[in-house]
């Protein structure tokens, strides 16, 4: 007599229930991740995010205000008198032009050498290169004002002093940016290469045809953060200009401190109105920052 091992049905019904349990558990489980994840973000949103605030709204209070005790965030008695000071006491047009003519060109040069270096770094195997990429990599472990006096004088020596020039030549080559450049073209199949230089394409050509487009994000990236840090740079213009027409924002700023005494409201509203080009232009481009498709016109 032989026997076989039929399942009960209270067994089959016992698995079908457990089976339909763990998906909801699995389901909880990934939404208390995802909750705790997106509260972790809100908190560290609202850290970072509520100086800003107290920032820009004490723009707006008078300056009998700023220092009423206690202490308020929102200003009883809202006024732009700060920002028509501040407009009215530097020559903010002028300062303006000038700090963009340095950003807009240095940006474009930053972007342009950034890309060339990285590909060559990336896809061109020389211990030469791997060196000079070792050195670029160094110039990260100094600190800048180490390098602000041999900079100021080779700049000197070369007759650039008090030009525009002198702000954007030393600013074009980051290491940043080449590093950026390097690894996300690390990450682009060789195949893609080799299958374009067996279709007779040239070096140029690819660089320009194929990779530009792909690392097209990264170039927005970079772009972004170059005009970010040209915008907000002191040290080498305060350095490099000594007249009053030449003068970037930054320094303009700081032209409004004054010796003895500081209108905390004037200061606040042309800090504020330094602000507005680069939210500007992060809202405008933002939406461009997306990862690329490295793996077009590629088979398995």
């Amino acid at each position: 007599m032989t026997t076989t091992d039929i399942p009960r049905s209270a067994d089959v019904g016992s698995g079908r229930r457990v089976s339909r349990k763990r998906p909801r558990k699995t389901a909880t489980g990934g939404l208390r991740q995802a909750v705790s994840a997106t509260t972790l973000l809100w908190i560290m949103a609202c850290l970072y995010g509520f100086p800003v605030l107290w920032f820009v709204l004490s723009s707006l209070k008078p300056a009998s205000d700023l220092f009423s005790y206690p202490l308020t965030l929102v200003p009883h008695n809202p006024t732009l008198s700060g920002f028509k000071a501040a407009w009215d006491s530097a020559n903010f047009s002028q300062y303006f032009i000038n700090t963009a003519i340095v950003c807009v060109i240095t940006t474009i040069l930053t972007v342009g050498v950034s890309c060339c270096t990285g590909y060559a770094l990336a896809k061109y195997d020389n211990r030469w290169l791997k060196a000079f990429f070792i050195c670029i990599l160094a110039t990260t472990m100094l600190p800048s004002e180490v390098m602000l006096a041999p900079e100021f004088l080779v700049v000197r020596n070369l007759g650039l002093y008090n030009s525009f020039a002198g702000i954007i030549l030393p600013a074009v080559l980051t290491a940043t940016g080449c590093f950026m450049f390097r690894q996300f073209f690390l990450t682009v199949p060789d195949e893609l290469v080799e299958a374009a230089r067996i279709d007779g394409a040239r070096e140029l050509s690819i660089f320009l045809r194929i990779m530009v487009p792909l690392s097209r994000p990264i170039m927005l990236t970079l772009a972004i953060l170059s005009f970010q840090w040209r915008w907000n740079d002191y040290i080498w213009p305060l350095l490099m200009l000594n007249d009053p027409n030449k003068f970037t924002v930054q320094i303009g700023i700081q032209s409004i401190v004054g010796a003895q005494n500081i209108n905390w409201s004037v200061l606040l509203g042309a800090s504020v109105i330094s602000m507005i080009p680069l939210i500007a232009i992060f809202l405008v481009f933002q939406r461009y920052v997306m990862s690329a498709d490295i793996n077009a016109g590629l088979k398995d």
